[in-house]
């Protein structure tokens, strides 16, 4: 069997406090990367992670960021790199979801999720891939966006769709961009998956019901999105770029 082994690189997670941004940030450490991670609010979650990893031997950093804010985000990816070189991966995870319908939408709920979900990853984007082009060691950027960005949703989830559609549009683009600097960029696209964001939405259409649309017949988890992120991650996908990778039991193939 091949085993995953990020020893010596080092991993930024941005959004990795919670879900499957924690999930990926611990799954990485155990390979043997240096983890940095950042989160908005939440300093106790992301403590908590740092400590599960220092807990087995590993290195890790957690640093406040909002990917709204571009000067923030830009001296966050500057600390890390200095505390632990040049990135070798990255990994977006931040993201909102909350269910408006067109009748209930307003600018401003609208303006805030493109903020955080496209606009936040362009800026997470462009503050890492300047500095791993000029280390010359190429990488890999995983940006998570969702299987809500590639057939739509159900109805009040529209800014949402339309945000992970754009992620998954910049994620080709920039993959275009970054080749010729040895730098893939691919997305990971979960479907249902057990995190405190979807917790609500899993509790309105009832756990069960939604299990038993999966044809692999349970939820997924938020580590069966962290095993695809290491592979994308790791030389063991070296020849991948501009694709995105469907993580959803099987559930695309019932339309």
């Amino acid at each position: 069997m091949t085993t995953i082994d990020l020893s010596g690189k080092h991993v930024l997670i941005v959004g990795g406090s919670r879900g499957i941004g924690a999930s990926a940030a611990r799954t990485v450490a155990k390979a043997g990367a240096n983890v940095s991670l950042t989160y908005r609010d939440n300093a106790n979650a992301a403590a908590a992670v740092v400590a599960d990893i220092h807990a087995t031997g590993g290195g890790a950093l957690a640093l406040q960021a909002d990917v709204q804010d571009e000067a923030v985000i830009e001296a966050a990816v500057a600390s890390a790199t200095a505390a632990f070189g040049p990135l070798a991966g990255v990994v977006i995870s931040a993201g909102i979801f909350e269910h408006r319908t067109i009748e209930t939408m307003t600018l401003d709920f609208w303006d805030r999720t493109m903020a955080t979900n496209l606009t936040g990853t362009m800026l997470a984007v462009r503050a890492v891939q300047k500095g791993m082009r000029e280390s010359g060691g190429g990488g890999s950027i995983v940006i998570y966006t969702s299987t809500a960005g590639q057939s739509g949703g159900g109805g009040g989830s529209a800014a949402y769709c339309v945000s992970k559609a754009g992620q998954i549009m910049f994620m080709k683009c920039m993959a275009h961009e970054l080749a010729p600097h040895q730098i893939r960029v691919n997305c990971v696209a979960p479907a249902w998956t057990e995190t405190d964001m979807a917790a609500a939405s899993l509790d309105r259409l009832g756990r069960e019901k939604v299990a038993r649309d999966f044809p692999l017949g349970r939820i997924g988890q938020p580590q069966d999105v962290a095993d695809a992120t290491l592979f994308l991650l790791s030389d063991l996908s070296a020849f991948i770029t501009g694709v995105t990778l469907t993580v959803d039991g099987g559930i695309a193939m019932r339309g």
